[in-house]
């Protein structure tokens, strides 16, 4: 059963959650531009070109290199839930296109059971924060809460394919509506619901939470500097500019004594 109320409650809702979504990312993105890194402290062995820090980068969010290197289980799981997560993105990409393109439509039997994997690579991940004594010792409730989050909405959408089926073509025809601003009914099935407004509350609370370490990895000093601290020195803008205005000011000085 379609309910128009509903359908218009939840385009606001999701209007709304994508609006703070995106000023909340380009807020957080502006502020680890201009934020200062006074120290040269790249994480060895690290590129000495800066051509190689692409390359190093590219290992990071492709591969999570360095986790890798530090502890493969928390690795395996890392990996697991985020491949897994972008094989339910690119399934979940079939509501918002029409025709379908060919290659989410080649997405789709692997995105199912992928949800599989992205909920035991999170449980995998949450039960670190209890098992491991240093992790479970800096984690705090919002860590907990995320992954709480996070478990639930990959439940829930497990639960609506393989027990409690919803009308999977109204919901598509609501989420074409929302992108053309033609607000459509919405299903009131209490579990697809419940699936929405779990994710309504995972794009409000995202540019906000560690969860934004996906960009925030790019601004990191340890990954993006360049191991030449002995070949250039390492001066932040802040410092270039204020020794500039010193020697400024000394030539001013000198000068006007020179007139006196």
């Amino acid at each position: 059963m379609a309910s128009t109320a509903v359908g218009m409650l939840f385009a606001i809702g999701f209007y709304a959650a994508a609006l703070i979504l995106v000023l909340g990312l380009v807020w957080k993105i502006a502020r680890y531009i201009i934020t200062p890194a006074p120290l040269k402290i790249p994480v060895t062995p690290a590129p000495v070109t800066w051509a190689g820090v692409p390359v190093r980068l590219g290992q990071e969010i492709l591969f999570f290199a360095s986790l890798f290197k530090s502890n493969k289980w928390i690795w395996i799981f890392a990996v697991l839930f985020h491949a897994a997560l972008l094989l339910v993105v690119l399934r979940h990409l079939r509501y918002f296109i029409e025709p379908v393109w060919f290659w989410v439509a080649l997405a789709q039997p692997f995105g199912i059971y992928a949800g599989f994997a992205m909920v035991l690579g999170l449980l995998g991940l949450w039960g670190r924060r209890f098992l491991v004594d240093r992790v479970k010792y800096i984690s705090s409730p919002s860590d907990h809460l995320m992954l709480a989050l996070l478990v639930m909405i990959g439940l829930s959408g497990l639960l609506m394919k393989f027990v409690s089926r919803t009308d999977i073509i109204q919901v598509k025809t609501f989420f074409l509506g929302l992108l053309k601003l033609d607000i459509q009914a919405l299903p009131t099935d209490p579990l697809l619901l419940a699936h929405l407004t779990l994710v309504l509350i995972l794009l409000i609370v995202f540019p906000f939470s560690k969860l934004l370490h996906a960009p925030g990895i790019v601004f990191m000093p340890s990954r993006y500097q360049v191991d030449n601290a002995r070949e250039k020195r390492h001066i932040v803008r802040w410092v270039a500019k204020m020794m500039k205005q010193m020697d400024a000011d000394d030539t001013a000085a000198k000068q006007a004594a020179d007139q006196a």
